[in-house]
């Protein structure tokens, strides 16, 4: 995830990535975000609607 710079930016942005990672990889998949420590989609997955109401 990263700064977008309207609302439709971010839907696309969260959509992407739903697709792209959260529905094609296994929970125990590691990722390495731009910043703080690595993690993996299982850990991230809960968080999903979180991120979609706050925006980012």
């Amino acid at each position: 995830m990263g700064k977008t710079w309207s609302d439709e930016d971010f839907v696309q942005l969260i959509d992407d990535v739903e697709a792209r990672l959260f529905a094609v990889y296994e929970d125990d998949s590691v990722v390495h975000p731009g910043h703080g420590d690595p993690t993996t989609l299982g850990t991230e997955r809960p968080h999903l609607s979180e991120w979609r109401r706050r925006g980012w």
